[in-house]
């Protein structure tokens, strides 16, 4: 008989719902429950495209065995870390100061119930002893006898974790005079220290690309020549990242992150918010270096987006399951002799070299594809002409995708997260304006109207849409992200209506989420469930810091807008991290770049024209610009406007008004002259 989970719109906690577990999603129910029977919690937090939360569903929670001890001794709750970052966030915390090592995904903790303070806590767990890890069952054995027979030691144990939560809350949020700008040369040397010359990328395997990272360091490399050494290693690290079987190099997209330092066998999932950071890193990227690499890749991500993950309203949906068929990576991997079948005989000895399939097996007997050998380096062995070169490995992939589409395909995690969908927005608007490709910003406003109209509810932004069930409202992260893209689309073509959501958002931020005795931002809205902890987090994670984004879009909106409460928030929030940014800057990339800014303000461009021009002028001005430059091509006839934008007005036909920070220079009138302009800042 199914569980509780059966009712819960999470793909997820609906895994489990078949589950011999008595599972209860997080609830006031369940934590009652506790308190009443005065069981412990075993809480456990994962994710649908998890393959270890695979493995320790089949090896303990399908197993009767397992889930009787669990059901004597534990009130079971589940949580899906998606839909509740809130949750995973303080016991991913609490678990750090419990194992003294990082978290991750299964996580399985073991609360009091009076408070829902953890008192043990840990990762995956196998069902029988091994790898010096104790089999789940004996440790659920454990806690129950600790529990039951030694309150005082539970007792304690909370109170100390607890504790200490708060003194890193306390240490995290001292507000100090400022930042040192200093602190971009920090992380150049932290970026370089962490560098892997022979593989590329930013520390050890398993390697995550790190698209804050990634970011940051493109934007650290404009400006400086190509033989510097933070320009060689962010492009030599893109470029390995690119090659690398981190990337699906027949349905485009990248894997979650790479087992192995040479970017070659990856944890399959992938995931939505990697694909929408690197839509941003490489097209910047290309900004930067014209290599074409870059510019495949966004391609890539793209079309996977169209194909596999964008829902029939235009929004996108979360995440493909590492596993098919039960299996990791099945659904991608490949033999020799398969491939063999499918292409053309004499182009097979070319594409074998270039993807290892001349070299033995690289995953469990069979082959996943790895650029060995770039293009250039191919057509150089083979004596190949290159448009022939290009047309044949097009055929060749087409070939092998259409091929392998026929197989059973990962499982879809389809829920619409607001956040996820706003990186995309963010990623597909940056895209438009690198390449100047009126597709991409199509694809990233249809995405912005459709979060508007599913995940917009009574005046309040929520977490996920509608269409995907549970009505949560929205963190931090899906107002920040979702203020950033809307001023990335706003970049690109302008509509009244964009800058008047860009707003509200940018109000509601400052209402519910703003830190008003220390600055920054809180990862909860005031009026939000409260927890054991209220997360303020300065860091970047697997995505960019809220905190950070959304002080740096407020920080841009106020400069557009003249609103000197935006500004001044974000300042107050860079304040509140100084003493973190200075010391360990390579962990908050994105307060970095409002550092940069707030110290050294780029161009912001208002231009000013009838129709025509402005798209004249947009095609010739939008690829020129660097990362933190920015320019807004607003029609004559706009109305509503804030008065720092409405002034702006002239009766000597399309002007463009270049600013840095509130101060403006004389309106240019033709767009030779905002060239040259731009040029002087290269």
């Amino acid at each position: 008989m199914p569980n509780a989970l059966a009712q819960e719109s999470s793909p997820y906690l609906r895994q489990h719902a078949d589950n011999p577990v008595n599972w209860m999603p997080w609830s006031q129910q369940a934590l009652d429950q506790a308190r009443k029977k005065n069981k412990p919690i075993l809480l456990s937090i994962g994710y649908s495209a998890c393959h270890w939360c695979h493995v320790m569903a089949h090896e303990s929670f399908e197993n009767d065995v397992t889930a009787a001890i669990m059901n004597r001794h534990f009130i079971n709750i589940k949580v899906d870390r998606e839909e509740r970052p809130d949750i995973d966030r303080i016991y991913q915390s609490a678990h750090q100061l419990i194992a003294r090592r990082p978290g991750g995904w299964p996580l399985t903790m073991f609360l009091s119930p009076d408070d829902c303070v953890p008192f043990f806590g840990g990762t995956y767990f196998p069902d029988q002893p091994r790898h010096g890890m104790i089999a789940f069952n004996d440790l659920l054995e454990r806690m129950a006898a600790i529990f039951r027979d030694q309150p005082d030691k539970i007792r304690q144990q909370s109170a100390a974790i607890q504790q200490a939560l708060i003194e890193i809350e306390m240490r995290d949020n001292v507000p100090q005079a400022g930042a040192n700008i200093s602190a971009l040369n920090t992380f150049d040397a932290q970026l370089l220290n962490a560098y892997d010359a022979d593989y590329g990328g930013f520390g050890q395997a398993p390697k995550f690309p790190q698209p804050a990272i990634l970011l940051q360091a493109v934007r650290r490399a404009f400006g400086k020549a190509p033989e510097d050494s933070v320009y060689q290693a962010i492009d030599f690290s893109l470029q390995r990242i690119a090659l690398g079987g981190i990337q699906d190099h027949l349905g485009g997209g990248f894997y979650r992150y790479s087992v192995d330092e040479k970017w070659m066998i990856p944890h399959f999932e992938k995931m939505l918010y990697d694909n929408g950071q690197l839509l941003e890193v490489f097209a910047q990227a290309f900004r930067l270096s014209d290599n074409p690499l870059y510019r495949n890749a966004v391609e890539g991500i793209v079309t996977w987006l169209e194909t596999e993950m964008r829902t029939e309203s235009g929004a996108f949906y979360a995440a493909l399951d590492a596993d098919s068929e039960g299996v990791e990576g099945k659904f991608y991997l490949w033999t020799p002799q398969q491939i063999k079948q499918l292409i053309d005989g004499k182009f097979y000895e070319v594409f074998a070299y270039q993807y290892g399939l001349d070299q033995p097996a690289n995953f469990e007997g069979e082959w996943h594809l790895h650029t060995y050998y770039s293009d250039e380096q191919v057509i150089e062995k083979f004596k190949l002409d290159p448009n022939e070169f290009a047309v044949q490995h097009t055929r060749a992939r087409q070939q092998l995708l259409a091929q392998r589409n026929c197989r059973i395909h990962p499982g879809l995690d389809d829920k619409v997260l607001t956040s996820w969908n706003a990186l995309v927005i963010r990623g597909l608007a940056t895209c438009a304006r690198v390449f100047n490709r009126r597709k991409y910003y199509d694809l990233a406003k249809q995405c912005l109207q459709t979060v508007r109209q599913e995940c917009w509810q009574d005046d309040r932004l929520l977490a996920l849409s509608t269409a995907s069930g549970k009505q949560l409202s929205a963190y931090l992260d899906d107002y920040a992200h979702l203020l950033s893209g809307t001023l990335d689309c706003l970049q690109f073509e302008w509509h009244d209506d964009d800058l008047r959501f860009a707003i509200l958002l940018a109000d509601h931020l400052l209402e519910y989420f703003e830190d008003d005795a220390n600055g920054g931002f809180f990862f909860t809205a005031s009026d939000q469930e409260q927890l054991i902890q209220r997360p303020k987090s300065w860091q970047d994670e697997a995505m960019p810091g809220g905190n950070a984004v959304a002080a740096l879009a407020l920080h841009r909106l106020g400069l557009l807008t003249g609103n000197q409460v935006y500004t001044q928030s974000a300042e107050k929030a860079l304040q509140s991290v100084a003493g973190n940014l200075n010391r360990t800057p390579f962990h908050a990339a994105g307060f970095l770049a409002l550092l940069e800014e707030v110290n050294n303000p780029p161009f912001q461009i208002i231009l000013r024209g009838d129709e025509a021009t402005m798209l004249s002028w947009r095609e010739a001005i939008l690829p020129r610009l660097k990362p933190d430059q920015m320019a807004f091509f607003v029609p004559a006839d706009a109305g509503d406007l804030p008065a720092s934008i409405a002034q702006k007005a002239s009766d000597s036909g399309p002007s463009a008004w270049i600013c840095e920070g509130f101060s403006c220079r004389v309106p240019l009138h033709d767009l030779k002259s905002v060239l040259i302009a731009l040029n002087e800042q290269d």
